[in-house]
């Protein structure tokens, strides 16, 4: 039966070196030297050499995820993979998961309601994206739909209106039409649905004054203009047309400045 001979200590702090019959035989762990009182001259049975290991995998897993998990909250998946990059073997990752799971600091269900609220007071981050990133952490897509589901439609007008803020100073600069639609297109981009897109953007009072409208169409009929100037004149009228109809103006708009209505044709030349 294999005997201690020899306990030193590693440069390592708080790790061990283990001599049996005057051969080194493994590396343990202050705590696990200290659990099985492992002195000089004491017998291991092939049965407690392997209970002696086992504990001190699994101490180690351990130690290295509370330690990875004391700077901010993970995923049970960010976890494994956390221990798997520190070569721990698969059985000692999942008992650290275990044992840290039953105590409460390893929970992906509340890790994904902490994420939706963090988004719903500060981020910009809509459902869908927050899906894509919940399930990139390796979280149960059914956990995160459990918990959007709670959500309301109307609690993600906030979020939705911070992706907006840039776009607000576009008001009275392009068409409302136009404006709409980017907001709309910014809004899925950021993971809102049509639905909830559409509500954020009716908080918005996109409508510009007269004013501020026929100062737009001028800034995008110049543009349009410039653009095809050197096109036989209906060709060009027609490029003008389609530009600004694109841009989300209405007809009678796009025939009032073809017709020299919002600047005289002759003084287009000067802008």
């Amino acid at each position: 039966m294999p005997v201690i001979t020899k306990v030193s200590s590693q440069k390592r702090p708080g790790r061990y070196n283990i001599f049996l019959d005057g051969q080194y035989a493994f590396s343990a762990s202050e705590q696990t030297v200290a659990e099985f009182m492992l002195l000089k001259g004491q017998e291991l049975t092939p049965e407690k050499l392997a209970t002696v290991k086992k504990f001190d995998a699994d101490s180690k897993a351990t130690n290295l995820a509370s330690n990875y998990l004391s700077y901010q909250a993970r995923t049970v998946y960010e976890v494994l993979q956390y221990l798997k990059k520190h070569e721990i073997d698969d059985e000692a990752a999942q008992s650290a998961v275990t044992q840290l799971s039953a105590m409460g600091f390893l929970d992906d269900r509340k890790y994904t309601a902490l994420s939706i609220k963090q988004s719903l007071r500060s981020g910009t981050d809509g459902p869908l994206t927050l899906t894509r990133k919940l399930t990139q952490k390796g979280i149960d897509p059914a956990i995160i739909q459990e918990e959007l589901s709670a959500i309301a439609d109307e609690d993600w007008l906030d979020t939705g209106l911070r992706v907006l803020k840039s776009l607000k100073s576009q008001i009275g600069k392009v068409s409302e039409r136009e404006l709409q639609r980017k907001m709309n297109s910014k809004l899925m981009s950021h993971g809102f649905s049509s639905g909830i897109a559409s509500l954020v953007i009716a908080e918005i009072d996109l409508e510009p004054d007269d004013e501020a409208q026929v100062e737009a169409l001028k800034k995008q009929g110049v543009k349009a203009y410039k653009r095809f100037r050197r096109l036989p004149e209906s060709e060009r009228d027609r490029k003008i047309r389609n530009y600004l109809f694109t841009h989300g103006f209405a007809s009678n708009e796009i025939d009032a400045f073809l017709a020299g209505e919002i600047i005289p044709l002759a003084e287009l030349a000067e802008y």
